[in-house]
């Protein structure tokens, strides 16, 4: 039998993030093979992760990152169960090395396909619900490009956001990341109008008319009030027409000329946690 010592211990511990005793015994287990053990340890997770399938992952940490050159950026949620490992510091570290790496990938299957450390993402994620006991998953995978793309993270990591610019102009960083804190923060259900689903129109304008036959307007006006309703409707659920958190006397897209005359808001991505 191999000797196993404290120092293989924290090796495995170290390429792995399993705990001390899960470490050693897979080190037993395979005779000090360390490559052996950590298939162990993968093994070991697809059982706990086979057991905890229809368990819901609605914690976690979600975690925007974009290139070097400001162009792109990737928003995704790492999952968990509870919210005592979602606030885990070893928890949130891979969230950030998953989103860094998750930069290079344009959809989510080649992401969870990706190498990361010698494993898969998907293996890794396997791997982690071994070690923490909980099931472990990318739960959104969301990416934006554009002339100049922003981010922003919520305190608590529950809440991140990308927003996309026309160009790249002096004092767009900032702006970006206020527009990207006021998608965060408002929840917009569209970038504008044109964005805003057929179905969604159609609700709204039926629970606005239920709301005039309460008030005993002629059936026959319905509809065309019900339309006018829509502006409404629209400023306070479309990003670019929505009150700008930071001064309510102008919308986003006006705030947005304000930065520069020719600026747009081009695009944004949310993602929250349940």
């Amino acid at each position: 039998m191999a000797n196993i010592t404290a120092a293989d211990v924290n090796k495995l511990r170290t390429i792995t993030g399993a705990g001390m005793m899960d470490c050693k015994k897979a080190l037993v287990e395979a005779d000090g093979d360390f490559d052996k053990a950590i298939e162990n340890l993968r093994k070991k997770g697809q059982k706990v992760a086979a057991n905890r399938a229809d368990r819901e992952s609605t914690e976690g940490a979600v975690i925007a990152v974009v290139n070097a050159d400001k162009t792109a950026g990737v928003v995704i949620s790492l999952n968990c169960e509870t919210d005592f490992v979602a606030k885990n510091e070893a928890f949130v570290k891979l969230a950030n090395d998953l989103a860094a790496l998750a930069l290079n990938f344009t959809t989510k299957e080649d992401f969870l396909a990706a190498d990361f450390n010698g494993l898969t993402v998907a293996d890794k994620l396997t791997e982690q619900t071994g070690v923490i006991g909980e099931k472990i998953e990318i739960g959104s995978f969301e990416r934006l490009e554009g002339a100049f793309v922003g981010s922003y993270i919520h305190a608590g990591n529950r809440i991140a956001t990308l927003v996309s610019l026309s160009a790249n102009v002096a004092g767009g960083e900032e702006a970006a990341r206020n527009v990207a804190m006021q998608a965060a923060a408002m929840a917009p259900i569209a970038l504008n109008e044109e964005g805003v689903d057929a179905a969604t129109i159609e609700k709204e304008i039926e629970i606005a008319k239920d709301l005039l036959r309460q008030e005993g307007k002629p059936e026959a006006m319905l509809e065309n009030i019900a339309k006018g309703k829509l502006g409404r409707f629209f400023k306070d659920n479309t990003l670019v027409n929505q009150d700008f958190i930071k001064d309510s006397k102008l919308s986003v897209s006006e705030y947005i000329k304000s930065v520069d005359a020719n600026l747009v808001v081009t695009g944004f991505k949310r993602v929250a946690l349940a």
